[in-house]
């Protein structure tokens, strides 16, 4: 292996990807940054999404330790989804994320 070449399993950024690079995890995150959610409000808060789509990307997200589920025992169910700490740490990168587009992607 070459001398500045790592390993992609020893890459931060690609194992970053790796937890957050599914096409609406980082808008997930984002709606969650603000308040717990419900899996319907989360739902309507993405356009573009489909509830197959969601259900997957929050497992995902869930086995990551970024989001938290509580299922509370009601008729009927209901399920709220929160940031983590390790999800809030994603906060600032979502912040300078924002930054970012608006200063050079919505000119």
């Amino acid at each position: 292996m070459a001398k500045n070449k790592l390993p992609n399993s020893e890459c931060p950024i690609t194992r970053t990807m790796e937890l957050i690079g599914g096409k609406w995890s980082l808008l997930i995150v984002y709606m969650l940054m603000k308040e717990t959610k419900r899996f319907k409000e989360l739902e309507r808060s993405i356009e573009g999404i489909n509830t197959r789509m969601l259900v997957k990307e929050l497992k995902q997200l869930e086995e990551s330790g970024i989001i938290s589920r509580k299922v509370f025992a009601e008729v009927p169910p209901r399920v709220e989804y929160s940031l983590t700490e390790k999800g809030q740490a994603l906060k600032n990168v979502l912040v300078e994320m924002q930054s970012w587009g608006k200063k050079f992607v919505l000119v």
